[in-house]
């Protein structure tokens, strides 16, 4: 299920510095995943930001295996700006059990975002998620970039995903 990119609703003034997200995204060739935890994995991965002229930009993320196919992680949720400030928060709900509140700084066509709060269904597997950091960066070829870095109960912050995107709509 994608989320329509609204074209008879102007967008937000709040939300004009984050513009630049606002479509489809797809991977120009699979993405690299690794965690201390888990064997290294490819992906692909399709990325939709919407709005529908309220403050706020709508988005789903579906990733899959890059050989299988297979249908891996999937989020979806909001992200909101703080007015006359370069604050950002993302809301998100992961197919895993997690939940989180991202908060960081938009500078430029860059987000720098860590996590806030993070909480999880009762039966999620340990390790547990204990922070999440994401970078995303609009590259002067017009590709989007995102770097997620990650903590669990016995691991420190270090990087698990790193992707390029080209614009598809």
């Amino acid at each position: 299920m994608a989320c329509p990119v609204s074209q008879s609703v102007e967008l937000n003034p709040v939300l004009l510095p984050l513009d630049w997200l606002l479509g489809t995204w797809e991977s120009d060739e699979p993405g690299q995943g690794c965690f201390p935890t888990i064997k290294p994995f490819r992906y692909t991965e399709t990325l939709h930001f919407s709005h529908v002229g309220q403050p706020v930009i709508n988005f789903m993320f579906n990733a899959f295996h890059a050989e299988s196919k297979k249908p891996l992680h999937r989020e979806c949720g909001f992200i909101r700006m703080k007015p006359g400030s370069n604050r950002v928060a993302f809301i998100i709900a992961q197919n895993s059990g997690v939940v989180e509140i991202e908060e960081g700084e938009l500078t430029g066509q860059q987000l720098n975002l860590q996590s806030q709060t993070l909480a999880r269904i009762s039966f999620a597997r340990e390790p547990y998620v204990q922070q999440i950091s994401r970078v995303f960066q609009l590259r002067q070829d017009g590709r989007l970039e995102q770097t997620v870095s990650m903590a669990t109960d016995n691991q420190p912050l270090m990087q698990h995903l790193h992707i390029t995107y080209r614009r598809s709509s």
